[in-house]
């Protein structure tokens, strides 16, 4: 019996695994036959890399070529986080990041700032994120008013990642209107073809 492949939707801050395109993306993935894991991360209110990383490996386990991430807003950076330390010669499918960001212009309190600033600061080994796949897919919108369109270009620098530009998505939230998103199940079902 052919091992089904996985899929891990990672939220964002303040996000949870029933949020926005959560839904439909995991009806939509079930019924091409993946498993589909969104797990609730810890502390969603004041996410921190430690914490967001270790339960990544927790539920994660080992991964394989047959699985792929899915991640949102600061998932994005979790989901880097997680392939940077993974073993050396351990490959995943691929990683889909939605609204993801090496830069955030919407920090307004203090708080806001302190909580942002260690996955602003804590650099990233892209090279070795980069020996974990090769499939890098970044999807960003032309008004989200959290993530700068430059992050764009960072994306496709540090990981060669394909990236599209959605038109008026937001920062891709329900409150923005985004229930569904054909763009990241096409990307995931192109990727694990």
């Amino acid at each position: 019996m052919q091992k089904s492949k996985r899929v891990f939707l990672i939220h964002g801050w303040e996000g949870a695994p029933d949020n926005h395109w959560f839904p439909w993306l995991t009806h939509k993935l079930v019924k091409k036959g993946f498993t589909v894991f969104a797990p609730a991360m810890p502390n969603t209110e004041e996410p921190k890399i430690r914490e967001w990383v270790n339960e990544l490996s927790r539920v994660v386990c080992v991964p394989d070529k047959d699985t792929y991430f899915v991640g949102h807003s600061i998932g994005c950076q979790a989901i880097l986080r997680f392939l940077e330390q993974l073993p050396v010669g351990q490959k995943v499918g691929g990683v889909v990041f939605v609204a993801g960001f090496f830069t955030l212009t919407s920090l307004e309190t203090r708080e806001e700032k302190d909580i942002a600033r260690p996955w602003l600061t804590t650099p990233i080994d892209f090279d070795k994120v980069k020996k974990h796949t090769k499939k890098f897919v970044a999807l960003f919108s032309d008004d989200d008013e959290d993530v700068p369109i430059e992050n764009k270009g960072f994306f496709e620098e540090r990981l060669r990642a394909k990236t599209l530009v959605e038109h008026e998505k937001g920062h891709f939230c329900m409150s923005d209107g985004v229930t569904e998103l054909p763009s990241a199940l096409d990307a995931v079902l192109e990727m694990s073809k």
